[in-house]
């Protein structure tokens, strides 16, 4: 129930149509259930020579206005009737089936609204908690498997048990005896009906998490194509497919065999009842109880209640793959967000200022910060080395709250940022991340990304700045290239630079470089970082890195380890002070020049 309730609140704005839809669906069975009576009336007073009963809707036709009985005249305007009724049916089914689809590509579409903008608010840990074929399953299957539910499946329940009431009062005001086998036969069917019911809710959910597994395997293999082939792992992975395949062929075949079993016993059900039904009208034509019209008729109407009952018996076995998919969204829709948005603007004026306060923070019981302090006015650069695992990505991240503090404090212009909106937070700031990621389109719109409809000229600057205009125009489709998924491969240090260029066309008041010079060459870094000084001198920047000639030039350098600022300063006072900076910087510097002496030689 609480999976319907879900799904209303998608569903309601479709309700004035989708009750027109239902309107339209009574008249058009009730002009279907009324083609048995005429049928009746043709056998009875066509065909036949009987006395005129008042029990038939049609009995007006028998006034003798429309023909005397056994004659032609009254067999026209009985057929006349007939195919104006068939007629009225099929035009109201094709309406209504058109609506429903409409209604149902409508509700889908909201539905997968919903679930991407939820996946763009969520926080990066909880987005963790679920796998990638998770995911794409609940936004693409899920809205459409779930949608199927409104627009068709509970449209045809509703059909079944309108057709089953109607037929059954017909049929009683035929004959109250013709109803005994469907009363007999449908406890069961009722009890047949939830004990498979159940089973196809626990095979669907199996079904659904083997496609999930399926697509987490396919699209790893995607992204990891390059990884595979260098350790010749095709043979593992092939394995590991032909695996979830099989999972996945299995899972359907079982709710094959249950689908079956189902409808054999169901048929058997069927069955009986329609051959009793015949039976008992039968015996009451043979004593004169009952015309042999209304035996045609009774037959026509047992099986229409035996086909609908059928088909609620399909819709409710389909439900349950439904139920699971809207399960499974509404899931997602209630997860709440671990970084939840604040109420306030990032406060004037533009200079950002920003503050870190006994700062400490643990993700999964593990202490990754702590007790860091920073006071960082509009304006500083600011280095942060230190060793792998050492807390310099976690801390960057901290400012635009991908990850909160547990303890302590960051502040902007004085305003805690937990109490800030997000998106005025991180409007503030241009971030290049460690790990670097492209879209499947231009170079042009990867460094547009952040004012789509700006200028091609400031694309070119902020790629010059970023070193990256040379590389670019030795493409062949220079900046209309496609790069990504689907474009060409450009190398590690090309994809920084096109990063960096992203971020530097943002223009916020604060760059963020987390070790985003890493594929570079010392040369390519220094005239990067340079140009960055030269043409940003206003701009905080805040740069993590492992080669710590990065952050020579910078106002203030901290060295972090185990989550702890150990060392601070300029690059002469750290160097002074003779510590880990200073320890790891000459080891650097010796292997820089050792392999400066080493392409010396190679190339004399």
């Amino acid at each position: 129930m609480d999976v319907l309730k879900f799904g209303y609140q998608y569903w309601k704005r479709n309700l004035g149509l989708s009750l027109l839809g239902k309107l339209m669906s009574c008249v058009a069975l009730s002009a279907d259930l009324m083609l048995p009576m005429l049928t009746a009336m043709f056998i009875n007073y066509v065909v036949q020579d009987n006395a005129v009963e008042d029990n038939n809707i049609f009995s007006f036709m028998l006034s003798g206005k429309y023909g005397e009985i056994h004659s032609m005249e009254l067999f026209w305007n009985l057929a006349i009737l007939f195919a104006g009724l068939l007629f009225l049916k099929l035009v109201l089914i094709y309406t209504r089936n058109i609506l429903n689809q409409k209604l149902g590509l409508r509700l889908e579409t909201d539905l997968r609204v919903v679930t991407f903008h939820k996946l763009m608010e969520l926080d990066s840990a909880t987005i963790s908690g679920y796998n990638t074929g998770e995911l794409l399953t609940i936004i693409n299957s899920d809205t459409i498997m779930f949608k199927d539910m409104f627009c068709r499946i509970i449209p045809n329940i509703f059909d079944s048990i309108f057709v089953l009431v109607v037929a059954v009062v017909l049929l009683a005001a035929i004959n109250p005896y013709l109803l005994i086998i469907p009363v007999l036969l449908t406890p069961f069917f009722l009890a047949a009906l939830i004990r498979f019911k159940k089973s196809a809710r626990v095979n669907y959910r199996n079904i659904r998490a083997s496609v999930s597994e399926m697509s987490l395997t396919v699209q790893e293999n995607i992204e990891a194509v390059r990884l595979v082939r260098s350790f010749t792992n095709e043979a593992v992975e092939k394995e590991k497919f032909d695996g979830s395949n099989v999972k996945l062929k299995n899972s359907h075949i079982k709710q094959v065999r249950l689908s079956c079993t189902f409808e054999a016993v169901f048929n058997a059900i069927k069955q009986t009842a329609y051959i009793g039904s015949i039976a008992v009208s039968a015996i009451l034509v043979l004593n004169g109880q009952m015309m042999v019209g209304y035996l045609v008729a009774c037959a026509d109407y047992v099986l229409k209640i035996m086909n609908y009952v059928s088909q609620i018996n399909n819709m409710m076995f389909q439900m349950q793959q439904q139920l699971v998919s809207g399960h499974k969204m509404m899931e997602f829709m209630n997860c709440e967000s671990q970084i939840p948005d604040g109420d306030k603007p990032v406060r004037e004026p533009e200079e950002v200022h920003l503050k870190v306060k006994h700062g400490s923070m643990v993700v999964e019981e593990q202490q990754v910060l702590r007790d860091i302090n920073l006071d960082i006015p509009y304006g500083k650069k600011l280095g942060i080395v230190g060793g792998t695992g050492s807390g310099k990505s976690v801390l960057l991240e901290a400012f635009i709250r991908v990850h909160d503090l547990t303890d302590g404090e960051i502040s902007i212009n004085g305003e805690d940022v937990k109490n800030i909106e997000l998106e005025s937070l991180r409007d503030k700031f241009a971030y290049v991340f460690q790990d670097v990621f492209l879209f499947s389109n231009t170079i042009d719109s990867n460094i547009a990304y952040a004012e789509p409809d700006i200028e091609k000229e400031q694309v070119v600057e902020a790629a010059k700045h970023a070193q990256a205009h040379g590389f670019i125009q030795r493409l062949d489709e220079g900046y209309e290239t496609i790069v990504g998924e689907r474009g060409i491969g450009i190398s590690g240090g090309q994809k920084q630079r096109v990063s960096i260029a992203r971020a530097l066309l943002k223009d916020a008041p604060v760059l963020v470089m987390d070790d985003s010079t890493s594929a570079l060459d010392v040369n390519t870094e220094k005239r990067l970082l340079r140009d960055i000084k030269e043409n940003y001198p206003d701009k905080t920047l805040l740069i993590s890195a492992h080669r710590l000639s990065s952050v020579v030039d910078c106002d203030e350098i901290i060295y972090m380890k185990d989550g702890m600022i150990v060392e601070r300063g300029t690059f002469d006072e750290l160097m002074k002070l003779d510590g880990h900076f200073a320890s790891v910087y000459r080891i650097q510097e010796a292997q820089n020049k050792a392999v400066i002496d080493f392409d010396a030689l190679a190339n004399a």
